[in-house]
């Protein structure tokens, strides 16, 4: 392309969307608000055209993704990508061969094979076949070390800088308008919502400005104070000198084992590297000349890595290299992408930090992007990927660095359950940190937070040791769970993210955006959802008033972010109503179990019984010179209290109920306890059981609609429609397997008279029940009702076993609530 500033018509005054940034998905965005019939469309690429880090990706096009959300982006994007040739008349250099995923352990065959089945319920061909096929399809692959193996036959791969010039032409026919060589240099905002950008070229006005910078987004994302945390790294790959026996149909090899992809090149062969220590780039913010640009390689570091890779395929080793490249690209703190609105700029979107799968989730990216964009909200479930999961604290430079040196790699690793980070951690740390470590606190990090998720025992290491069977922690969570069950449990949750709303209007725009209805008593406690127009549940949450104008908004740590700017985008703007987030304020010790009570009294001269002290209430309550607000909930289903303490009383109330909780059989608990409880109980988790596209209905939490109140609540009336339609298609339902051995985790597949009719959205041992315990999605066409669940044969499908399950609506433990409110 040449400089559009020679050749292309000025740059105009106003769009309505700005796009920055002309990779693929920036080509692709544009490619779809075309389509919705948006023509005032501007592009903006500082270089060229995919100069950044499109022109350099492999181009696989693999279905086989770590989630629901991301298979559906990339089987969009397989479909698009054949179709764009004949439309456009630009050529993809699209082949139709394949991939095949290697298991060369016991631990990899249960992973993929338990991935295998979530992704043929998302409609992905896939077949699991032997290490003889695998040498059929390869002949010169060495497979004497499989365990198992997988065919994908609709993978493929393409050209990627084919396919971005035929978005880009698609976008252009459209009527979109694409200006190269004009970097941006500035956004402009007003009243809280994007305004336009400046470049050397001068203003544009938007209504719109979409961030599609790659590794510059997070620059981009400064200029309009937007938090976009990601960092690019060395990403290697080589390409051999020509093999004889290879052809362009020889399927993509993925060897996770060996952390590489092996696919064709023009008679040669490439092989991509994921090593598991990788190397950040681009400390110091990348360079504005950056394009088409590579960086020299490290032989002697990547060497190792090459010469292990290469005993897939043998003949490698005796093949000359013809190209090492090390070429950057952005990765992610949690290697997931960031897409979506600011949540502090209203009409600012993002799409970055494809973690090297801009290529496979491009197209589905820019179906999503630009629908979101035109109706104001995504077509889909996107919340594992969506910009306002990221916290500010996340944009810190050395965090980034360090992070991304595990992060590159992760794709390609072990996805053992209830894996933990390794790098960048101890972000935040709760004043009780180290009372929790010496008694014994293995901890997982949440948000930065380093929370306690099980407690070893005395000489036993506090460590994980991975495996998709009972890991070295099962006895010490059945043990903390019966603790709670039977006498009392001690759960630090400081990293609870602890919202005071105030003001004049606090109560009418709560009441507006709550189902429940908050304007109760002062002392009330309200266990609630956010929804959307549509009705689908933003946010699960609890909301207690402390006074006649203020309210303290309990979510998780990992929300924050959301529930914060969601509040505030609900509030209208003459409204008295503000926001202050006041998390670390106060630490949380949640109290409960049975002998909650009697602990409790010991220490304080506060009356907690029934009459005094009932069930979703709040009370100030003395404990030695300290004062700490209690409420009384539960998130595990039994009698017990959420004390929040002002954080500087935190040590001396932790050390009193220690002391005291001895004669009660106080046991210190983690949040694997915590989550094994609550699934008992048949809690949901918000973004697990509930989310954006699951209505109250669906999810069994209708209970907390009020209906009639005045104003009614966003969401009512999409749920009133839907009532009236008849039972709902879906439901949220727990089972219980009837064999006590196998463990459940989520993406199961649910089966009801050997027919699919769901998944797993989470499980964990229920050892009070005797069995694994999970929830589920289940649909049927004309409507899940209690006789359908009831009268159901229904099995859950562990790799590659189907295992009997029981099925309930109601929840298995303790179903009518008497030890609740006991």
């Amino acid at each position: 392309m040449s400089d559009a500033t020679a050749t292309s018509p000025a740059l105009p005054a106003r769009a309505r969307v700005v796009i920055i940034g002309g990779g693929v998905i920036g080509c692709s965005i544009a490619y779809h608000l075309a389509k919705l019939g948006w023509r005032d469309v501007v592009l903006l690429e500082r270089k060229q055209l995919t100069s950044g880090t499109t022109w350099h990706a492999a181009g696989l096009l693999t279905t086989l993704r770590d989630t629901e959300t991301q298979t559906r982006l990339a089987k969009y994007t397989q479909d698009l990508y054949r179709t764009l040739e004949r439309e456009t008349g630009q050529a993809t250099g699209l082949i139709d061969c394949g991939s095949i995923q290697l298991a060369m352990t016991a631990d990899k065959a249960e992973e993929m094979r338990r991935g295998f089945h979530m992704a043929t319920g998302f409609g992905v061909e896939a077949h699991e076949i032997s290490a003889a096929e695998v040498q059929k399809l390869w002949p010169l692959a060495d497979v004497s070390d499989l365990e198992a193996a997988f065919y994908f036959p609709n993978d493929a791969r393409v050209n990627p800088t084919d396919v971005t010039q035929a978005l880009a032409r698609g976008a252009r026919q459209g009527g979109v308008r694409i200006f190269e060589n004009t970097p941006v240099t500035g956004i402009r905002s007003a009243h809280g919502r994007v305004a336009g950008v400046c470049t050397a070229g001068g203003e544009i006005e938007a209504e719109v400005v979409v961030n599609c910078a790659g590794m510059w987004a997070r620059a981009v994302g400064r200029m309009a104070g937007v938090n976009v945390p990601l960092q690019a790294a060395e990403h290697y790959y080589l390409i051999s000198e020509p093999v004889a026996g290879v052809h362009p149909k020889l399927p993509i090899l993925r060897d996770p084992g060996r952390c590489a992809y092996i696919r064709e090149e023009a008679g040669k062969l490439m092989l991509g590297l994921f090593e598991r220590e990788a190397r950040p780039w681009g400390q110091d913010g990348i360079p504005a000349d950056f394009s088409f640009g590579d960086i020299p390689p490290d032989w002697d570091r990547m060497y190792p890595h090459i010469e292990r890779a290469m005993r897939r395929v043998p003949c490698l080793l005796e093949t000359g290299i013809k190209l090492l490249f090390c070429g950057p690209e952005s990765f992610t703190p949690d290697h997931n992408y960031l897409m979506g609105e600011a949540p502090n700029l209203r009409n600012f979107f993002v799409a970055a930090g494809f973690n090297s799968l801009g290529i496979l989730s491009g197209g589905g990216v820019g179906r999503v992007m630009a629908q979101w964009i035109v109706d104001g909200h995504p077509p889909m479930d996107v919340w594992s990927v969506n910009l306002r999961r990221a916290h500010p604290w996340q944009d810190n430079d050395r965090f980034l660095l360090d992070r991304t040196v595990e992060t590159l790699g992760i794709g390609y690793q072990d996805h053992w359950p209830f894996r933990q980070w390794q790098t960048a951690r101890g972000v935040k740390k709760s004043i009780l940190h180290d009372r929790l470590a010496a008694a014994g606190a293995c901890f997982g990090e949440s948000a930065g937070w380093e929370r306690p998720n099980w407690y070893a025992r005395p000489g036993q290491p506090a460590a994980y040791e991975y495996g998709w069977g009972r890991q070295n922690w099962f006895a010490n969570n059945a043990e903390e769970h019966r603790a709670v069950r039977e006498r009392v449990g001690l759960f630090e949750q400081s990293s609870f993210s602890k919202l005071l709303v105030q003001g004049r209007d606090a109560v009418t725009v709560l009441n507006r955006v709550a189902t429940a209805d908050v304007d109760v008593p002062v002392g009330r406690c309200v266990y609630t959802q956010f929804l959307n127009p549509r009705g689908g549940i933003e946010a699960d949450l609890t909301v207690t008033r402390l006074g006649a104008e203020r309210f303290l908004v309990l979510t998780a740590a990992f929300t924050q972010t959301h529930v914060e700017a969601w509040i505030r985008d609900q509030t209208p703007a003459e409204a008295c109503c503000v926001v202050t987030d006041v998390s670390g304020a106060y630490a949380m010790l949640n109290v409960q179990g049975p002998a909650s009570r009697a602990l409790l009294a010991s220490l304080s001269p506060d009356d907690f019984g029934n009459a005094a002290f009932p069930f979703a209430t709040c009370r100030e309550i003395r404990i030695g010179y300290q004062t700490a607000l209690a409420l009384r909930l539960t998130y595990v289903g039994e009698l017990g209290w959420e004390l929040y303490i002002p954080t500087p009383f935190a040590l001396p109330v932790y050390d009193a109920l220690l002391a005291a909780g001895a004669a009660h059989g106080l046991k210190h608990c983690g949040y694997h306890t915590l989550n094994s409880l609550r699934i008992e109980k048949a809690y949901r988790d918000w973004s697990h059981d509930v989310g954006p596209d699951d209505t109250p209905l669906e999810a069994g939490l209708a209970f907390t609609c009020a209906w009639g109140k005045t104003g009614g609540f966003v969401g009512r009336e999409a749920l009133i429609a839907a009532r009236e339609a008849g039972p709902p298609r879906r439901r949220l339902v727990q089972f219980l397997l009837e064999d006590p051995e196998p463990l459940v985790y989520h993406n199961e597949p649910i089966y009801r008279d050997g027919e699919r009719v769901g998944y797993v959205t989470s499980g964990m041992y229920g050892h009070t029940l005797g069995a694994a315990v999970a929830l589920g999605y289940v649909g049927d066409a004309r409507g899940v009702t209690p006789e359908f669940v009831s009268g159901g044969r229904f099995e859950i499908e562990l790799a590659a076993r189907r295992v009997r399950a029981r099925a309930s609506l109601a929840p298995l433990y303790d179903p009518k609530s008497a030890r609740v409110r006991g």
